[in-house]
């Protein structure tokens, strides 16, 4: 069940989040992984989300994507309310508008990278030749111009990292949600990435929200969010204060 552009109400930010908790198990084994989350991600923004193992940014960012569903609270995406959704209608809401960079990049094994890059746009329909095209255009520009035809088994963990974020990318989504992007990634092809992020994915109508533990990119943040114990205890503006 496509979501049409028209059901997108007005919005003020890319994101927003309102008394967003969330907790894991029962009795003796309950886990707070948020509590209380209160967070608006700008248009036009590059957010990144930092603080220690365990305090709940892997899981606010599958909140703020609805892969996980919020037990209270407001989750908010360009004007929709995510939490209110369907499950058939938040995973068309996910294909159309969010676009994913996981840990474990998530590649499939039979399919070459540009197969790999090439699905987000096979899932809507675009036709092989075409989608596969873009996909190789897209693998370029993370340097990987020469494995396209390469398969994940292929590839050095740096190199399978760069497809997962050109897979992410191809779609052109609204809002892209990265889980550490570059901790497999040397310096300087994480500040390829990080800069590829602003050139290709950010605009008056988008959103990026990066969770990471490498100080490397900080400076390629428009903001810092800092997290501890599942709630946002700061905001910074100034990259050096987290230095």
């Amino acid at each position: 069940m496509k979501i049409q552009d028209s059901e997108l109400t007005s919005y003020n930010f890319a994101v927003s989040l309102n008394s967003v908790s969330k907790t894991f198990g029962t009795g003796d084994t309950q886990v707070k992984a948020l509590k209380d989350i209160e967070l608006n991600v700008r248009c036009g923004e590059l957010l990144l989300l930092v603080g220690p193992s365990g305090c709940g940014k892997t899981t606010l960012l599958s909140v703020m994507a609805g892969i996980l569903d919020s037990d209270d609270g407001v989750v908010d995406v360009f004007g929709v309310r995510v939490d209110k959704l369907s499950q058939t209608k938040k995973t068309s809401f996910r294909r159309q508008y969010i676009g994913f960079i996981f840990q474990q990049f998530n590649l499939i094994p039979t399919l070459t990278a540009a197969e790999n890059v090439a699905v987000p746009l096979l899932i809507i329909k675009t036709p092989y030749a075409k989608a596969v095209k873009k996909a190789r255009e897209y693998l370029s520009m993370v340097g990987l111009s020469e494995r396209t035809e390469f398969f994940p088994t292929q590839l050095s963990g740096g190199q399978q990292q760069r497809v997962a974020i050109a897979r992410a990318l191809v779609s052109e989504p609204r809002l892209i949600v990265c889980d550490e992007p570059t901790a497999s990634l040397d310096g300087d092809t994480g500040k390829l990435v990080m800069e590829m992020f602003r050139r290709t994915a950010l605009s008056k109508d988008r959103a990026i929200v990066v969770v990471t533990h490498d100080n490397r990119i900080f400076s390629y943040g428009d903001r810092i969010a800092e997290m501890l114990d599942g709630r946002i205890i700061a905001v910074h503006t100034d990259h050096q204060q987290m230095m």
